[in-house]
């Protein structure tokens, strides 16, 4: 006869272990109430020192950095109290890299924030459906600069992506190891770094010495637009490129398709999204510039739509102008140039959703998704 063991009741049911500060361990909502703490405290300190001025003196930013720096000392010395030392270090760790974070985008939320709060008095349907032509003071709006703006930039990709998406496809996929291939990444990488202004004074030289001094053409922003979008677009397609499996580029070899094609139907549509990323980025990088466009585009009051004709209106130099060279009533004149500020971050952010909608449509599919 076998004797069977029957366990006892308390040895069969395992308590659930409890999360408490008895146990060792913070509850989960600890690390949330004391951020809470340290932020009132940082926020009464803070309205204190700042009583009796005005309201819109309190500055958030620095209360929260405060609260955030206080955080991380109550956090540091409750969990090593609690816990133990190694926790408390690694709490304290999380806690720099969560700040770190949130102050970097402080500046990030403060510019849009101030963009968007005055550029909103502006922005109407005056604001896009009149120039300044003709208008002195209040009313007016920048249709012509918006116009300018869009086909400069237009300009400027249909030049500088075939040029930096051939150039990265040479340098990933034929020039490996070649002299040439280095001296193109080298030169590449000294023009990432070459200022605005530089760009503009050079397709300036260049054009000055060809058609005439003082000419300012449409189709000169958008050559100097593109000196400085190459770059980019090459750095940034042809890391894109080289983590491409070469799997993938075997297997259309060993099916007897030719490099060049190999290129156009697998490697390429592998990396388009990520290339269309990197053209975005290019947009983002020059669409703001102003000091090149001043010299080779100008300004002018009206519409003018031909790129080889004459100087355009740049929502850049648009907004430049309105607040350099205010006149009266001056609010008038930084509303406008807010406005412009404002209409060049939502077209920024249209021509980025517009990017991820043709990478997820032309992207290679998986198992049908």
């Amino acid at each position: 006869m076998t004797a069977t063991l029957t366990p006892s009741p308390s040895s069969a049911s395992v308590a659930a272990p409890v999360h408490s500060t008895s146990a060792g361990h913070l509850p989960k909502w600890a690390p949330w109430a004391l951020l809470l703490v340290a932020f009132v405290v940082s926020a009464t300190i803070f309205a204190f020192v700042n009583a009796g001025n005005d309201p819109a003196d309190f500055n958030i930013a620095l209360t929260l950095v405060v609260g955030l720096i206080f955080y991380m000392a109550l956090i540091l010395v409750i969990s090593t109290v609690v816990e133990s030392r190694r926790h408390a270090i690694d709490r304290l760790m999380t806690a720099l890299v969560s700040g770190a974070f949130v102050v970097a985008l402080l500046p990030l939320i403060s510019l849009l924030y101030t963009v968007v709060v005055n550029g909103l008095m502006r922005f109407d349907g005056e604001f896009f459906s009149f120039s300044m032509r003709n208008i002195v003071g209040e009313g007016g709006g920048a249709v012509h600069a918006v116009w300018g703006t869009l086909l400069i930039t237009l300009g400027a990709t249909i030049i500088s992506v075939p040029i930096g998406l051939m150039t990265s496809i040479y340098l990933v996929e034929y020039g490996e190891g070649r002299k040439l291939a280095r001296g193109i990444t080298f030169l590449v990488d000294v023009m990432t770094g070459i200022p605005s202004i530089v760009a503009g004074l050079f397709i300036y030289s260049v054009f000055s010495l060809i058609v005439g001094p003082g000419t300012r053409m449409g189709i000169m922003g958008s050559l100097a637009l593109s000196v400085l979008m190459i770059p980019v677009v090459v750095r940034g397609s042809e890391e894109l490129l080289r983590i491409v499996p070469n799997e993938l580029r075997e297997a259309a070899y060993a099916l007897g398709v030719p490099k060049w094609l190999t290129i156009l139907k697998v490697v390429l549509p592998t990396a388009i999204a990520g290339i269309l990323t990197s053209i975005m980025l290019a947009i983002s990088r020059v669409i703001g510039e102003t000091a090149p466009l001043l010299l080779t585009v100008g300004i002018v009051q009206g519409m003018n739509l031909n790129m080889f004709g004459g100087q355009m209106a740049t929502l850049p130099v648009f907004s430049y102008m309105q607040a350099k060279y205010p006149g009266i009533p001056v609010d008038a004149y930084l509303e406008r140039a807010w406005a412009a500020a404002l209409t060049l971050i939502v077209i920024v952010m249209v021509l980025n959703l517009l990017a991820r909608i043709i990478a997820k449509v032309f992207a290679p599919k998986i198992n049908g998704r």
